[in-house]
């Protein structure tokens, strides 16, 4: 079965607090929208790479594929006004044949090989797939504009991705009108109605925003 992966990575770094658009930052001497593309190609060397990237990062994203020596087969995909459709804009690069199409946070460089398989897996068999971790700390949950009261952690799950579902049911949820209340794929999905499965990430998996996690991020990519 083709597998697909779209690679979404639009971001601009403001939090960064740098010039660089925080999927082109180095880390240990590589970009990490690059570490990410080989994250996947570990995983699979057939896998379809899809990078998703606003139109005026397109030449730089050239030039440092031509600068770095990076030649792993990937197409490229126009951003859009939001993250949902740049999705789409990525899906149109997927054939309507039958396969499997993940979404990854093109600055989520350290998703382990065994989550990307367990995903795929899953959504091999039909499942719409969400990686995800245990809450580690006390959550609150706010009551008003002065109080609030401890819940249940057990109750809650962090989200990560990749989040993979099969290529036809995805085309099909990303056909629907926008919506604000579409924060993550599995939320578009679960529009249609559609039953999302949990499976295990891993804590590595984090996502790049701030320049602490590029500090995390230099150490991890050290042990690699």
């Amino acid at each position: 079965m083709k597998q697909y992966v779209i690679v979404v990575a639009g971001g601009k770094g403001t939090r960064m607090g740098g010039s660089i658009p925080k999927q082109f930052v180095p880390v240990q001497g590589k970009p990490v929208l690059m570490r990410t593309l080989e994250a996947f190609k570990a995983y699979h060397p057939d896998m379809e790479l899809v990078v998703v990237l606003p139109a005026d990062q397109q030449a730089y994203w050239r030039q440092l594929c031509a600068d770095y020596d990076f030649t792993l087969p990937h197409r490229v995909a126009s951003g859009g006004e939001t993250r949902f459709h740049s999705v789409r804009n990525g899906l149109a690069l997927v054939p309507d044949a039958e396969g499997v199409v993940g979404v990854h946070d093109g600055v989520r460089p350290f998703v382990a090989k065994e989550v990307i398989a367990r995903c795929y897996a899953e959504a091999a068999q039909g499942r719409c797939v969400v990686p995800v971790t245990d809450v580690v700390e006390t959550v609150r949950r706010l009551t008003d504009e002065t109080g609030s009261v401890t819940v249940p952690r057990d109750h809650y799950k962090l989200v990560q991705t990749p989040q993979v579902f099969p290529a036809a049911l995805l085309k099909r949820a990303y056909a629907q009108d926008y919506s604000s209340r579409f924060t993550d794929d599995a939320s578009v999905v679960e529009a249609l109605g559609e039953r999302i499965v949990l499976v295990p990430g891993n804590r590595e998996n984090i996502k790049l925003t701030t320049p602490f996690d590029l500090r995390v991020a230099e150490v991890l990519a050290a042990d690699v």
